[in-house]
């Protein structure tokens, strides 16, 4: 799928739903999955089938963290958490940390 930034994805496993913050030039043609099944853009998510999760795949979201792949130069944000694990290309993505703030010496 061809990401671009803003673009709302939802899950069609459980109620995960996510925004594209960034979206490098790795991150041109990726299967964004959640559960092992694949996202689908909100647009067209009321005649997306609904799938089954694989129960490998459940550790779930948090509701406004954002998961990244700096290899890819993916960045996601979290609008609705659910059960399944997002992955990009099949492998799972990670929380982004948060970055340190400069010292105020």
């Amino acid at each position: 799928m061809k990401l671009r930034v803003g673009q709302t994805l939802v899950s069609t496993v459980d109620t995960t739903a996510v925004i594209v913050v960034r979206a490098g030039a790795g991150a041109d043609e990726v299967a964004i999955s959640c559960g092992g099944a694949a996202m689908v853009d909100s647009a067209a998510a009321a005649d997306a089938p609904r799938g089954v999760a694989e129960p490998g795949q459940q550790d779930g979201t948090l509701l406004g963290k954002r998961y990244a792949d700096d290899e890819l130069g993916l960045e996601l944000l979290v609008t609705k958490p659910g059960a399944g694990t997002l992955a990009a290309n099949g492998r799972p993505l990670p929380v982004r940390g948060a970055r340190p703030l400069p010292a105020s010496d």
